[in-house]
């Protein structure tokens, strides 16, 4: 499986709702997750579960883009340079 079809948004969204407790339902895509509630030791959490399943992100390339439709663009190309 490739990194692009683990961290899908879908995927992505399941991961942030996990970290804050709610249900994926309440992320919006839109909306800067730290208005949502993630605070920088979640974005952590995040950045090592996903370089786990082998994105090379980091916490700098997540925290300088507020949102998850963001994220998502991130990892979607960097799967495509990577393919």
């Amino acid at each position: 499986m490739s990194v692009n079809s683990e961290l899908s948004l879908g995927r992505l969204r399941q991961d942030v709702a996990a970290v804050l407790g709610v249900m994926p339902a309440f992320i919006a895509a839109d909306v800067p997750l730290m208005e949502q509630g993630l605070d920088s030791i979640r974005l952590m959490t995040l950045v090592e579960r996903w370089r786990a399943a082998g994105a090379a992100v980091t916490f700098a390339d997540l925290a300088e883009r507020p949102t998850l439709n963001e994220w998502s663009a991130l990892l979607t190309s960097q799967a495509g340079r990577h393919a």
